[in-house]
C-alpha cells in the first residue's frame, strides 16, 4: 500500500463535504472537505505501488482546472487514471450542489 500526499494552490473557499465512490475492485472514493487554508491538500492510498507520477500528473490536470480549498483524501484499488478524473469532478459537483455531510 502505498501514501502519497500532494498540494495545490486554491483562489476559493469550499464550503461543503462530499463523498463518492467506493472502495472495490478497480475503483475508488473520494473525501471531499473544506480545507482550512486557502490551498488543496490531497492525500492518496493506493494498493498500487510505483505509479506516484501517474498521480501527480492527473492531480495535476484537474488541479489546472480546479482552485477551491479542499482536502481531499482517495482512497484507490486499482483505479485508471479515467475513473480518477470521474470520481474527483463527481466530488467537486456533489460539493457544489450541496454535498453531504
Amino acid at each position: 500500500m502505498e501514501h502519497l500526499t500532494f498540494d495545490y494552490p486554491a483562489q476559493r473557499a469550499v464550503t461543503t463535504r462530499a463523498h463518492v465512490g467506493v472502495v472495490g475492485s478497480g475503483d475508488l472514493e473520494v473525501l471531499l472537505a473544506p480545507a482550512d487554508a486557502m490551498a488543496a491538500h490531497v492525500i492518496v492510498r493506493t494498493s498500487v505501488d510505483g505509479y506516484s507520477h501517474i498521480w501527480k500528473h492527473v492531480l495535476d490536470r484537474f488541479f489546472s482546472r480546479y482552485d477551491g480549498a479542499a482536502t481531499i483524501e482517495i482512497n484507490d484499488f486499482g483505479a485508471t487514471p479515467g475513473v480518477v478524473a470521474l470520481r474527483l469532478a463527481e466530488a467537486v459537483e456533489e460539493a457544489e450542489s450541496g454535498g453531504t455531510a
